[in-house]
Parts: C-alpha cells; structure tokens; sequence
C-alpha cells in the first residue's frame, strides 16, 4: 500500500498545483492552502459532542479521523501535517503514525491548534479549507481567504476520479461489509429482530455504529419500503419469528475513511411467491444494469434505463397492466422506485461532485422528471458509484393515485398482498474502467 499511497499524494500535490496555477490566470492568486480537519459540535444546550466526521478534502490526504488537525498544502514542498495531540486526561488522544503515511508529509506536533499560527505565513493569497470558520478568522485569515468558491469547484469535480489507493480502499471497505451481511442474513433466516441483525453485522464487521459510513437501514417486511428507515426493532411477541418475511439491509463500512454502501434483500421460505419471484428478477436486473457502466455514458440516462427495465418487471409481474410505451410516458415505474439510481461513491457515502459539470463550478442539475437524482454526470475512467434499483409499495406514494387518472392501470389487489413485505433495493459499488466496469462489491 506504500507505493499506492505515494502515488496518491503525489497526485494530488500535481493536482493542487494546478488548481494554484489556475486561480493565478483568472486573477484570484492562491499559493497554498491550510487544510483543517474540522471541530468537536456539541449538541444544542448540552455538553456532549456530536460524532465527528473529519472534512472530506482534508481525508483525500490523510487517514486521519480526529478533531482540530491541519495540513499544509504548498506547491514545491512536502506537505506540513500540524498533528494537534492536545494534553487531555478525560479523552484518549493519540495517533498511531504508520510509516506507509506518515513518511509523506513533514509531521509537526502541538498541543494546541492555535499554535499553528506561528508556522504560517499570512500573506494575502494563503487559503483556507474547512468547516470552522471561526477558527479561521481568529488566526488572521480574511473571508476571501476562507473556502474560496473557484478552488472548492475544482476540487470537489476531480474527487470523482479515484487513485490506485483510494480504489484499494473502497475494494477492503466493500471485503469487510460483505462479511456483515453475511451475518446479518443469517440472522434473519434463523428469526433475529432487527436489533439482532443490526447487532450482529457490527460485531461481525468489528465495527461500532459510529464507524460505519452511515446509520444502517436494517428493515424488516413493510418497513423495507421506508427508504432511510432509521430505527432497530425488537421483536415485540414470540411469533415474530415466522412473521418475519423480508429482510432489507443497507450497511457499509470504512477503511482508511473511504466508504462502501451495500444494500441486499432476503426473503425467508414463507414469503408471497410474487415477491419471491420480483426479489429474483430484480437482482438479475441490478446486475444488468452493472454491465451497462462504461465511459461516456450518461448517468441521466442510465436512470432511464434502469426505469424501462423496471417497468418491464413490473408488467411481467402484473403489477402494471397497459403496454410498456405508455407505462414509460405516464411514468409508472417511479412510483415504484422514487429514487436515484445511484451516487458518486468514496471518502463520502454521497461523494461530491455529484452534480458539477465542469471543475468551474458549472453544473448539470437533474432533470424535472428525476429531481431525486444525486449523479448527473458523464461516466469517466476510475470513478465510482454505487448501482442501487429498488422496487416498493409505498403507501404514502401509490395510495394518491387510487383514484387517479393512472391507478386504473395498477393491480391493486395485487400491490394491497405486497404492501406488508414493504420492498426491495439491491446495491453495489462499481468503478468505471477503459473498457467497462469492475464491481468492487463481487470481486
């Protein structure tokens, strides 16, 4: 991982000299920037702190998830990583320095993070990158200074783009997700709530939640069509083991602050046979669809496709009854899956960039009819996203159009047996290749 590390930085230092260069010529000279990691928030009116997040830009560089760190990005020379190891008897504070990373960057050590100042030089063209903004304006940056828009653009477009490192990163990410949903299935099949299954991915995964990219959906029957189910049931009563049916799990994991985001569905023995038959059809459609994934194709219409093949599942399934042109133009299948089909995937679960058109700050938001969509960009070599369709019965969504114009060409007694099994959503992670795709979750 040394080599693929070094190569990373020395990317990204090219990458960061360019950006200099550039905001030069336009006028808007910057000649090195101050990275800082972000600061402990408490809760309001309380004196506990939020789990912190290191700030994406500063993780591009460093493996580091701690409050209060600052890098030092000036072109020309080795980074300066100002390691803020404060003198704390309530917290452990320490940094383990691996040699595989901290051999890139000249390592300053402090207790304090106001000490900085007396390692930078306030000329008029030093930025600043990060969230605390105060911090910033006490050690003498001005507001042109801090998060300059031109060189934020830049940055967050070429995120998109992944390193040899940062590919090895996201493919241990997906290895260690993989083992916990193992787990978690088989605590399904054998009756877990899904406190249980929640339980037993952490543990599987060696993982505590706040160390996992996101909060996991663990969803059982109708709860599954809630897509960002957030709470972790027990089972209430001793026959809730055979009520049990479905099964949706959205879980990641982090290695090295790069994320996976993998989302599977099972179904037990005693599950409705149409339901069992659109699990079946869906994840063959999900595997279609990570076939598609080449250069130069539009995600815009990826979506579409993944909609006319949807639409199709939905007609065999005799869920929709009217031909598959004019499902399309009325647009059935969204109100089957009223979501994305994906995102840019890295050191975010929702990695930026997703709308830029350009590293200007130009953008390409999404089109009227897909509003939801958080990728509007053009396929490229070495990025990576996730693939996730989703078929559900939504209540709040299908039950407005009983009585509309569309809903005659909807099986309702069909949709009103579904409704309690709640839905299905198969993701994986894939990265873009020369010639094709390579899906980091099945290698």
């Amino acid at each position: 991982m040394h080599n693929s590390y070094s190569n990373h930085i020395a990317g990204l230092l090219d990458r960061y000299q360019r950006e200099f260069e550039k905001l030069r010529l336009q006028g808007s000279p910057v000649s090195a920037v101050l990275i800082h990691s972000g600061s402990d928030n408490f809760y309001y009116g309380d004196d506990q702190t939020v789990p912190f997040r290191a700030y994406g830009h500063f993780c591009h560089w460093l493996p580091i998830n701690q409050p209060d760190q600052m890098l030092l990005i000036t072109p020309g020379e080795r980074p300066t990583y100002f390691q803020v190891i404060p003198s704390d008897h309530w917290y452990d504070q320490s940094i383990q320095n691996a040699s595989w990373w901290c051999d890139e960057f000249e390592v300053v050590t402090l207790t304090e993070s106001q000490q900085v100042n007396a390692y930078l030089k306030h000329q008029r063209d030093l930025a600043f990158l990060g969230e605390n903004t105060d911090f910033a304006a006490a050690a003498g940056f001005n507001n042109k200074q801090i998060n300059p828009p031109r060189l934020l653009h830049s940055l967050d477009y070429y995120r998109a783009y992944k390193s040899g490192y940062e590919i090895e990163q996201l493919k241990s990410a997906n290895r260690q997700a993989l083992i916990g949903h193992s787990s978690a299935k088989n605590c399904f099949e054998n009756g877990g709530s899904e406190y249980d299954i929640h339980m037993a991915y952490l543990l599987e995964c060696n993982i505590i939640e706040q160390h996992s990219p996101y909060t996991n959906i663990v969803a059982l029957n109708e709860k599954s069509a809630i897509l960002h189910y957030q709470h972790k049931r027990h089972n209430a009563d001793h026959n809730a083991k055979d009520k049990s049916q479905v099964l949706l799990i959205d879980a990641g994991c982090r290695v090295n602050n790069y994320c996976s985001d993998i989302t599977r569905t099972s179904v037990r023995p005693h599950t409705h046979d149409v339901f069992r038959s659109l699990l079946e059809e869906m994840e063959k459609l999900q595997l279609n669809l990570v076939d598609q994934v080449s250069p130069g194709l539009d995600y815009v219409k990826f979506h579409r496709s993944a909609l006319e093949l949807l639409n199709q599942v939905l007609i065999d399934g005799d869920i929709i009854n009217c031909p598959s042109q004019q499902s399309l133009e009325l647009g059935l299948a969204s109100l089957f899956m009223p979501h994305g089909i994906g995102h840019l995937l890295g050191i975010q679960v929702h990695d930026a960039g997703g709308h830029l058109a350009d590293p200007n700050g130009g953008t390409r938001p999404p089109p009227s009819t897909f509003p939801y969509l958080r990728n509007t960009r053009i396929m490229e070599e070495n990025m990576v996203f996730t693939v996730e369709p989703g078929l559900y019965f939504i209540p709040v969504i299908l039950d407005r159009e009983r009585d509309s114009a569309i809903g005659k060409y909807l099986n309702w007694k069909l949709i009103d047996e579904l409704v309690p099994l709640g839905g299905i959503r198969v993701e994986d992670n894939v990265q873009v290749k020369t010639t094709g795709v390579e899906n980091l979750t099945r290698q």
